[in-house]
């Protein structure tokens, strides 16, 4: 029979998320009693507001008629709303061409890593999204597990003692660093001298930055950046991924973009944004295209009111978390420009954390550890959640006591 593929074997057999949702199955299986009240998995809960449901049911509409249907369209987005994307949300500082529209960041970040291939060098924030470090596994960029990390792979702790903001000098030279502003899991954003730091180490070490923008649109402090191309300079060293899902409920729609700059180019020269499209006409067949429709709509003038009023709804809910936690003397951060708060439970295993939490107030929640070692003894809070759960919850959380 045919081998298997190495890098597969590389990787740890259980993916985050899956595990949580494994052992709620089974805590649920043996208290069939209990209410379950998830904080863990950031998956939204609020329906999509009327103005872009009118634009995704529109779209589905017309599908239905000869003069409306479509078909196959452009790999890399409708253009209309690759030219929404850079007047919204980069004010004329990307261009249209440079945007490349996706099925998520997430399946982004995956592809990403066929620019670069194995051998790459990669760097990650300590904690960080895993798929950061699990897509470098899968690509060859990164060995096998060694009982804390992943062989290959530089991890850049973010804890309360460097203000969430790691140490730049142990950026790898020519190689990829990982960097999510708002963090997640930590809720943590950056600062702009912060970013400013960070792109000028990443030019100075020949490094590319994938800036992962997710969550950007909770900001809510102007002084924070919400992209990276607001930093002279960045267009020469990142690619940034951004997403629909969390700002307007897409997590099941499906859609997302990645910006590939033109300047980006190799260390021989050849243009990054020029793989970037052969990358994704040959391995993607595009957006659907009613998400793109749904896309559109999300950048009208309403569309963009609903987003905030959208993203407001979850910011309260991360507010009353936090405040549960502070009231019951947790440190936490995060909840105030991002829909995570990030709770610390010194010396404590953050599974032993997880169980306790799901034993004694029926809550989910996340494990900090699966997010690296730097996440041992913390617990993340999401703030996805109906407005009701999340007060039943924080009412809950006082059994911690």
């Amino acid at each position: 029979m045919i081998k298997r593929n190495p890098c597969i074997a590389n990787i740890k057999a259980g993916y985050l998320f899956p595990e949580v949702a494994k052992r709620r199955r089974e805590f649920a299986e043996t208290h069939p009693d209990a209410k379950i009240i998830s904080l863990g998995i950031g998956n939204t809960t609020e329906p999509i507001t009327p103005h872009i449901d009118a634009g995704l049911t529109e779209a589905a509409r017309k599908l239905s008629t000869p003069e409306g249907y479509s078909g196959y369209g452009d790999e890399q987005g409708l253009t209309a709303l690759r030219e929404r994307i850079a007047a919204v949300f980069y004010n004329g500082k990307v261009a249209a061409d440079e945007v490349f529209i996706s099925d998520g960041a997430k399946c982004d970040i995956g592809r990403l890593q066929l620019l670069f291939g194995a051998g790459t060098e990669v760097a990650v924030q300590d904690p960080s999204y895993p798929v950061y470090v699990d897509g470098s596994v899968l690509i060859g960029a990164a060995g096998s597990w060694t009982g804390t990390g992943y062989q290959g792979i530089t991890y850049l702790p973010c804890t309360a003692e460097n203000g969430y903001f790691p140490d730049l000098s142990a950026l790898p030279k020519k190689g990829l660093i990982y960097f999510c502003s708002p963090n997640n899991p930590t809720g943590a954003v950056a600062t702009r001298e912060q970013l400013e730091r960070l792109v000028e180490a990443a030019y100075k070490n020949s490094s590319v930055i994938i800036f992962d923008a997710a969550y950007a649109e909770y900001i809510r402090d102007p002084a924070l950046p919400k992209s990276i191309y607001e930093i002279e300079g960045a267009k020469k060293c990142a690619i940034e991924v951004n997403s629909f899902s969390k700002p307007i409920g897409f997590t099941g729609v499906r859609l997302g973009w990645s910006v590939v700059p033109k300047e980006l180019v190799y260390s021989s020269g050849e243009s990054v944004n020029a793989d970037w499209n052969r990358i994704c006409t040959t391995v993607f067949n595009g957006a659907g295209n009613i998400a793109q429709a749904g896309g559109l709509a999300a950048l009208e003038p309403e569309g963009l009111k609903e987003m905030k009023e959208l993203t407001d709804f979850y910011l309260g809910n991360a507010k009353l978390i936090r405040s549960a936690l502070r009231e019951l003397g947790i440190n936490c951060v995060g909840g105030d420009n991002s829909p995570y708060i990030w709770a610390q439970f010194p010396g404590r295993d953050s599974w032993e954390v997880f169980g306790e939490i799901l034993e004694k107030c029926h809550v989910v929640t996340t494990p900090g550890s699966g997010f690296g070692p730097a996440g041992e003894s913390f617990i993340r809070f999401s703030a996805f959640g109906h407005r009701s759960d999340v007060e039943e919850a924080c009412r809950r959380l006082a059994k911690l006591k």
